[in-house]
């Protein structure tokens, strides 16, 4: 495995980090400001994807496109250096058109789309055109174990009929979201607990469809929401089934696998600024006569942060080349490994920055409690790090398993 980035890979990481330097860096406090004022800056957003689409930074993440298809068709391997560059400033994702839910979105819809529902929703979910959101956790049922879903998805003649709560939905309070892919019980009887789900395409303005509210993280509200949809014996026709009836689970899996990757990499160009910061901080504050770079434990933790950073994002490019070589479910374990793996690093760098900064780094002056804010919620979003982790032993203990049978024979063979 070589992981030095391929001429194409640095030629996009100059230009997305160019765009970022010349016009996402310098709307920043705009951006801000219409978020902390209840509005979301559309216009401005719109101005910047149009400027990205014209320049050809456009769905970078997909790697296989059809005929027609609008993007750059990057390799997960090709990709993720430039999600990190991204993941710097928060919201500059969507510039690009590269921003979740709708990157994983859109490959779900890629994979398993039929040729109407990519008109409707697919075409322009490529063209930014549109947003949606990705309806899984319930509040009634422990969502880390999915086969706990009990939204139902009812088949009734040529309509499904859906009824149910779902809440942490990324992206629903965006202006543009349209669309729903919900995921919900379709075979309570099914004898796999795996093949009892289903997953069905919901416009956002069908009846019987609520926005119950927006749910803040840790007290942060995000201008794109995490909100909750109330489902009232809500109708769709049969054509809005995404996939088979009881596929549910297996396409969420092969959604997970790249979105996680797009995930880790932006949390690591989090930490790199934290760490950016940090360094900047320790050179230039004095405090009891000395500057801060002078004390021990400041630079060691600044060496840390730097190891470890180093060590995540290689880890992450190891699962970026798997999911290319091999497919998101053979990559599952080293996709469930980074998952812990980043999202704890970047509380541990960012815990580190706001210390070095003290009252400041508590303050919004910087983005460091906002990012710290961000990296302790994925330590529970999109699975927790105990499942995750519950993912990796099991890989661990198959090989145990392998070895002890391949020693037992090494062992009678020499009695």
């Amino acid at each position: 495995m070589d992981f030095s980035y391929s001429p194409r890979t640095q030629a996009f990481r100059q230009r997305v980090g160019h765009f970022m330097e010349e016009y996402v860096l310098p709307y920043n406090g705009q951006w801000h400001s219409e978020v902390a004022a209840g509005r979301f800056p559309l216009t401005l957003i719109n101005d910047l994807k149009a400027l990205a689409h014209y320049e050809g930074l456009w769905n970078l993440f997909l790697p296989s496109l059809q005929e027609g298809q609008p993007g750059q068709a990057l390799s997960n391997m090709e990709y993720a250096p430039v999600a990190e560059i991204m993941g710097r400033v928060p919201w500059a994702s969507e510039v690009f058109n590269c921003s979740a839910p709708d990157s994983s979105n859109m490959e779900l819809l890629q994979l398993f789309a039929n040729e109407e529902q990519s008109e409707r929703w697919l075409n322009p979910l490529l063209a930014g055109e549109i947003r949606s959101c990705f309806a899984m956790s319930e509040p009634d049922v422990a969502s880390s174990d999915a086969t706990n879903m009990q939204t139902s998805i009812r088949r009734e003649g040529d309509e499904y009929v859906i009824n149910g709560r779902k809440w942490f939905i990324s992206g629903l309070s965006h202006p543009n979201c349209r669309v729903a892919i919900v995921l919900g019980e379709s075979d309570a009887r099914s004898e796999s607990l795996h093949g009892r789900h289903s997953m069905v395409l919901v416009q956002l303005d069908t009846e019987g469809v609520e926005v119950v509210r927006d749910i803040p993280i840790m007290h942060h509200h995000s201008a794109e929401g995490h909100g909750e949809l109330l489902f009232r014996n809500v109708r769709v026709p049969r054509s809005h089934l995404l996939g088979e009836e009881g596929a549910g689970f297996a396409m969420a899996q092969a959604r997970l696998g790249p979105g996680r990757i797009h995930h880790c990499m932006r949390s690591i160009g989090q930490c790199e600024v934290a760490l950016e910061l940090m360094r900047e901080r320790a050179v230039e504050r004095r405090t009891f006569g000395k500057y801060l770079s002078e004390y021990a434990n400041i630079s060691d933790w600044i060496a840390h942060s730097r190891l470890e950073i180093d060590q995540a994002r290689l880890l992450v490019l190891q699962a970026a080349w798997q999911i290319d070589q091999h497919g998101a479910q053979a990559a599952r374990t080293a996709v469930a490994g980074i998952k812990v793996v980043v999202a704890q690093l970047q509380t541990r760098v960012l815990d580190r920055a706001m210390q070095v900064f003290g009252a400041m780094g508590l303050a919004p002056d910087t983005p460091l409690s906002f990012l710290w804010t961000w990296g302790r919620a994925m330590r529970v979003l999109d699975g927790p790090d105990e499942v995750h982790l519950r993912t990796v032993a099991r890989q661990e203990y198959a090989q145990a398993r392998e070895q002890l049978g391949q020693h037992s024979h090494f062992f009678t063979r020499q009695v």
